[in-house]
């Protein structure tokens, strides 16, 4: 299981992703990969609910990013998925929040 770093993960993000309907059969199954992710991986965000909320292909055509909610509004674990190989390239712990401060309050003047 590989988590990948900020920069690694950007890496695989072409612009720009079309959203893939979540309903939609999957590539490949990868629940085996995300239930082997260790859980400290997780940082101590409950992700039980084993929700995919959104998935996103890139225009490579090689990458798929498959995000998985977690109980904390706008955190996410996410795959990315490599088509080619029919495999998960690894994984990355997606936190909006405090990528663009979601959490924080408003400033004021």
């Amino acid at each position: 299981m590989r988590l990948l770093t900020a920069d690694e993960f950007t890496a695989t993000i072409g612009t720009p992703p079309t959203p893939v309907d979540v309903d939609e059969r999957p590539p490949f199954d990868f629940w085996p990969y995300y239930d082997a992710i260790p859980h400290d991986h997780f940082a101590g965000h409950d992700f039980s609910r084993e929700e995919v909320t959104n998935v996103w292909q890139m225009p490579d055509d090689i990458h798929q990013h498959v995000l998985i909610a977690s109980g904390t509004p706008n955190v996410f674990m996410a795959l990315v998925l490599n088509l080619r190989t029919a495999s998960v390239l690894g994984h990355h712990l997606l936190d909006l929040n405090e990528l663009y401060g979601l959490s924080q309050p408003p400033m004021t003047a």
